[in-house]
This record gives C-alpha cells, structure tokens and sequence, in this order.
C-alpha cells in the first residue's frame, strides 16, 4: 500500500510545515534539546512518572488493584508496539522527508515506515494505562505524551497524521484490553501483598481492601477503601435513613 496519499491540497502536509517550520528558525540548542526529549526524554520522564505512581500506590488501601494498573501500563504500551508492526507493513507509508524537501531533520537515518509513530503508541498507551489507574499521574502522563507527538512532528520524522494514528492506537489497546488485564494482574499484585515480597506492592502498616468496607472514589478520582471501622455505627444508620 502506497500509504495514505492525497491529491490537492493536503492539510496533514501542512501542518508538518508550519510545526517543523518552527525548528528552521530556532537556536541550535533549542533543537538539540528537542531531538533529546521527543527521542528518549519524554519515555525516560514516564518511566519516572510510573515510579512515583507505584511508591504512592503502595500507601492506599486498595494498593493490589491500584498497583495492578499501574502495571498494564507499560504492558499496554508493548503490546502496542506489537500491534504496530503489522500495521506499518500494511500502510508503508515512508517517512515525511523522503517525499518533501526541504524539511529540518533533527534525526536523519531513519529509514522504517513513517505511519504509524511508535514513540505516540507507546506514550499515550502508558498515559492512559495511568489514567485507568490514578487519574492525577494519568493526566499528567497524557500530556507528556501529547508533548511527544508535537516532538515527532517537530523533527521532521512523522507526518501528524503518524502521531495522531498512534494516539488512537495506544488508547484503544489501554482502554480495551484494560478489563482481561486487571482480571490477571489483581490476583497477582493481591497474592503477591500477602507473601514474602509485599513491599512491592504494599508498603508496611497500611489497612487492605480485606479489612472490609465498599469501594468509592477520592477527589482526584482513583478508587479508594473506606473500612467499616472508620465510621461510627450511628452516622452510618443516619446515612442509611437519609
């Protein structure tokens, strides 16, 4: 397959234009810095990001199941990049500067199909894996990886089409495989918090979900536990009336 050509005007070329115009009249180091956070910086901060959600994880009261989302986070993004692979045979769709001249490359060599942008995939995919998980980090991982996608675009590597596919790629692995996933994982993280290894997935003295009580939600909208224990039996039977 050709991949995704238009006659006439060509809003997906223009767009490329205008963002990786913005690399020809920048300073060198603003483009060099660019090259190293869409290539390997804006991966290494989610990996990061995913570490700070873990250890935070560890503290609630329904850690197994929290934990367990944060792990198909990152496995979302694999099995997305997986999915890629027959995707980019199938289009073959080549990379932007091989069919435009006069684009400013910041990473030249690059010589597998363009559509569609692994970098996007794996982003979002970990962005939304997040957002399942712990809506505060999720956000913050989603915008990272739209940050990702403009990276791509400004050096020249992939048309926006490319990123915006990826997008959609990631979320849909994330979001539909999402349920099967935590059906596997909770068992794991939940036998896993009660063995020898439990710091992994519960840091010391915190209360399970096991304790007893009903699931809800916290402000920032992740679930949380509150145990039966936690609120006197006469405003329970006053709630209960209301």
């Amino acid at each position: 397959m050709a991949g995704l050509a238009l006659e006439g005007p060509n809003p997906d070329v223009d767009v490329l234009d205008g963002i990786n115009g913005l690399a020809k009249d920048a300073p060198h180091w603003v483009n060099k810095s660019m090259e190293y956070i869409g290539e390997y910086g804006i991966i290494a901060g989610l990996a990061v990001l995913c570490l700070v959600a873990w250890w935070a994880a560890r503290r609630r009261p329904d850690a197994p199941s929290v934990v367990a989302g944060l792990v198909w986070a990152p496995l979302a993004a694999g099995i997305a990049l997986l999915a890629n692979i027959p995707i980019r045979g199938f289009v073959e769709r080549p990379r932007p500067f091989k069919d435009h001249a006069g684009l400013e490359v910041l990473i030249p060599g690059k010589s597998d199909f363009s559509f569609v942008s692994d970098h996007a995939t794996l982003t979002m995919a970990v962005g939304v894996g997040l957002f399942l998980a712990h809506r505060k980090y999720g956000l913050i991982g989603i915008a990272l990886a739209l940050a990702e996608g403009f990276c791509r675009v400004y050096m020249g590597v992939h048309y926006p089409t490319d990123v915006i596919g990826g997008f959609a790629l990631g979320t849909a692995v994330a979001l539909l495989l999402a349920p099967l996933a935590q059906a596997l994982l909770v068992p794991l993280t939940t036998a896993i918090s009660r063995s020898k290894p439990a710091w992994l997935v519960q840091a010391r003295g915190v209360q399970t979900a096991d304790a007893g009580g009903s699931a809800g939600q916290d402000a920032e909208g992740s679930r949380v536990v509150a145990t039966g224990s936690a609120m006197p039996r006469g405003h329970k039977d006053k709630d209960l009336a209301a």
